[in-house]
């Protein structure tokens, strides 16, 4: 909720103190409000008393003059005569006298003097009460509003009639109490009906007032009456005390309501809870102001070390001030050693992760980072030659050291141009170019510098060194460093010291590493297919068979090379995949052939990978002899020669199944007489470098002629491989060769052009037949 720590403790110690401050106003008023109320009970008690002797002392005043007058001698006769004016005049003087407000005569027989504007049920009630004694007193209704009332009899000797005298309960008779009392309270009568209602001389009642005020005379009623209580009204809260008055027929029903506000009662002490609160609050704001300025000082400190800790999140070298001696300065100093002691530990790491760890050179992340910042556009790399057979004669300890050594040689020759550690044995350096020739030159210039003897451990080793140079595309081609080792390969796949990567002959491998998948989805999906190569016997120029190579149009890059797939499914393990696949194809397309009349054999090529593979070599067979076919596999000396027991065992297998066995490219590699004599094998086929180069008077006709008396004194046929001119067939055949397969012949072709040739050199075939038969039968007719 809160960010700052300094906020937070003012908040919660000025809200502390805010809060215990209400609690104490709340207790002051509280206790305020109660010796307050009970001010007000006991000063209504004493009111209360008060009213009662001022009650009887009215009462009795109006029965001394009611008295007064019924004993006159001169009223008396009056009424005995029923003299009414006299009457009404003695009574309208005594009431005016004595301030009365109502002046009554009743006589035994119910007739009433000074009765104006009464009703008769209030007629009735007067006369019941004077019939039932002949003294009575109280509250009487006259007019529908209360008056106290007393009553005297009238002697004449015997009772002939009662004075009544009345002083209506107004607000003038109620304000004249009021004034007597020590406070201002507020009296009102309130008087019942015969039906329950209730009503009252108090005008200014509300009527949900009076509703509430009913409710609360009833149930004081059942129970004591007389203790003050408090009443919700709606102008506030009140005390009230209530006090009986008896009815004039002596019955209760009639009570007088004092009343006192409980907001008056505690007006007077106003002020003082104004200024407890005044003072609360002014006591608030100093300790929050307080409260504040000691958060400041302790949250200060902590928030220099956050910034501190944030700044060292980022990186930055940071240093807090200490100003104290306390726990908080302490805590700055451990900081502060933290920092250094984290600076120091990056230092390292930084410097372990951008030099190489046994020699201290700068390593690849070095150059990267010099890539990256753009400063040099070519990456130059010197690869050692015979790097392992050096390590493995002077050791580890002193090929580092070497190493360590030829890399002070390469920055004492760049210059000014970043340098490191590459891998094992390569150095790299990233320089600033104008083209590609001056890239060479430069790379050529350092090689040479670098070369010759470097003493370590007091042995001088001769170093030579290849060179590789490539461009980088924009700032942070980290990919130029791989690049720039590609270079150096290609410099020694070329016997050259340095080389320019050439991105043609390098091709796109990244492009290839899907290529085996797609292979086996076009296996399965059939879009492989078979080409077949005629293999031509040069004694009498027929097809002697065919040689089945497997070609592949993929749907996005179009036709790929045989040798780029073919390499990449012995490297990855899937040459058994696409070996069975070109066996199985291959026997399906010989009985079609067989079908159309032709019976020749058909050559595979079987990967030096699967000539020891004994799971395979069982394959192979059992497709061979389960569909009765005839092969011949073409593999190469070279392969034979790797594992040669397990590859002679096979070999043995698939002659002793009929399978025939070619020697594919003899004289590419170094070709062995002592496996050759062992290798069970039909067929030689010496490889097209030496039939390309062929003439009359070259050395290569030598050893074409050589290896064809070779081949048939080993008992096999000898093919010849890319035959593309005359020239050469007339060289072969008279060297007695037996068979030639090359584009001057046939390119490979499809199954369906191939039936097609076949199907021609057969009708070429009969026509010759037939023109020597038509020539015989002449010559014999001749003769």
């Amino acid at each position: 909720m809160f960010k700052r720590l300094s906020t937070k403790l003012t908040v919660v110690y000025a809200g502390l103190f805010g809060v215990a401050l209400f609690a104490v106003a709340t207790i002051v008023y509280a206790m305020i409000a109660d010796n307050a109320a009970r001010a007000v009970r006991s000063e209504l008690v004493a009111n209360g008393e008060v009213f009662d002797r001022v009650w009887s002392m009215r009462n009795a005043q109006l029965q001394d003059s009611a008295d007064l007058l019924s004993r006159d001698f001169g009223f008396r006769d009056a009424v005995a005569t029923m003299d009414a004016p006299t009457i009404a005049s003695a009574l309208e003087n005594l009431r005016d006298r004595l301030q009365i407000d109502r002046a009554l005569m009743v006589t035994l027989d119910g007739d009433v003097v000074g009765a104006a504007g009464l009703s008769g049920s209030e007629l009735d009630a007067i006369w019941t009460a004077l019939d039932s004694g002949e003294r009575a007193s109280g509250v009487l209704m006259l007019d529908s509003r209360p008056y106290q009332a007393v009553s005297a009899p009238i002697r004449a000797p015997n009772v002939v009639g009662w004075v009544v005298f009345a002083s209506e309960l107004n607000a003038t008779h109620l304000d004249s109490f009021e004034e007597l009392s020590a406070i201002p309270l507020n009296a009102a009568v309130f008087t019942r009906s015969a039906d329950g209602a209730w009503g009252t001389t108090d005008a200014t009642l509300a009527a949900r007032d009076l509703n509430g005020i009913s409710a609360e005379l009833a149930e004081g009623r059942r129970q004591s009456g007389g203790a003050p209580r408090r009443w919700q009204l709606q102008g506030g809260a009140v005390v009230a005390v209530t006090r009986p008055l008896t009815g004039f027929d002596g019955r209760a029903g009639n009570v007088l309501v004092l009343t006192y506000p409980l907001a008056q009662a505690l007006r007077p002490y106003e002020t003082m809870l104004a200024l407890i609160v005044l003072v609360g609050l002014l006591g608030v704001a100093l300790l929050a102001f307080g409260s504040w300025r000691v958060a400041r000082s302790l949250t200060r400190p902590i928030a220099s070390l956050d910034d501190a800790a944030q700044a060292l999140q980022r990186g930055e070298r940071v240093h807090v001030p200490i100003e104290t001696s306390d726990e908080i300065g302490r805590l700055a100093h451990s900081f502060n050693a933290m920092s250094n002691e984290i600076e120091e530990r990056q230092r390292r790491i930084t410097h372990m992760a951008l030099h190489d760890s046994d020699t201290s050179l700068p390593n690849r992340r070095a150059l990267e980072a010099e890539l990256d910042a753009g400063r040099a556009n070519y990456v130059v790399v010197f690869a050692i030659q015979r790097f392992a057979t050096i390590r493995d004669a002077v050791g580890y300890v002193l090929i580092v050291e070497l190493v360590r050594c030829l890399g002070q040689k390469l920055r004492e020759a760049a210059g000014e141009a970043a340098y490191g550690r590459l891998s094992g044995d390569t150095l790299a350096i990233v320089v600033q170019a104008s083209d590609d020739d001056a890239a060479c030159a430069f790379a050529e210039t350092i090689r040479a510098e670098l070369e010759g003897p470097v003493c370590v451990g007091g042995v001088n080793v001769d170093l030579s060194l290849i060179a590789g140079a490539a461009p980088t595309s924009q700032a942070g081609d980290h990919a130029a460093l791989d690049r720039a080792l590609v270079a150096v390969t290609q410099a020694g796949a070329n016997d050259k010291k340095y080389a320019l990567f050439d991105a043609a002959a390098y091709g796109d491998p990244a492009r290839n590493l899907s290529l085996m998948s797609d292979m086996i989805e076009a296996i399965n999906k059939g879009d492989l297919e078979l080409f077949y190569q005629p293999k031509y016997d040069l004694r009498d120029g027929a097809i002697a068979g065919v040689e089945a190579l497997v070609r592949w149009n993929h749907p996005e890059r179009g036709r790929i090379a045989p040798d780029l797939f073919v390499t990449m499914a012995e490297d990855t393990g899937n040459i058994a995949t696409l070996t069975e696949w070109t066996l199985i194809q291959a026997i399906a397309h010989q009985r079609v052939i067989r079908e159309a009349g032709h019976d020749l054999v058909v050559s595979v090529n079987l990967s030096g990978g699967l000539i020891g593979d004994d799971s395979f070599t069982a394959l192979a067979i059992s497709l061979v002899e389960d569909h009765g076919a005839t092969l011949c596999l073409e593999i190469t000396e070279t392969a034979a020669m790797k594992d040669a027991d397990a590859a002679l065992r096979n070999i043995d297998r698939y002659v002793a199944a009929g399978v025939r066995i070619a020697i594919d490219d003899y004289g590419a590699g170094l070709s062995s007489l002592a496996y050759l004599k062992r290798i069970r094998a039909h067929e030689l086929k010496l490889d097209k470098s030496f039939i390309q180069a062929l003439g009359a008077d070259s050395r290569e006709a030598l050893l074409v002629k050589s290896t064809v008396d070779l081949a048939h004194g080993l008992g096999m046929k000898i093919t010849a491989e890319g035959v593309e001119t005359a020239s050469a067939i007339a060289l072969l055949s008279s060297m007695g060769c037996d068979i030639a397969q090359g584009y001057f012949m046939d390119r490979p072709m499809p199954i369906e052009d191939l039936l097609s040739r076949l199907a021609a050199r057969s009708a070429e075939a009969a026509n010759v037949d037939c023109q020597a038969a038509v020539a015989s039968v002449g010559r014999r007719q001749m003769g």
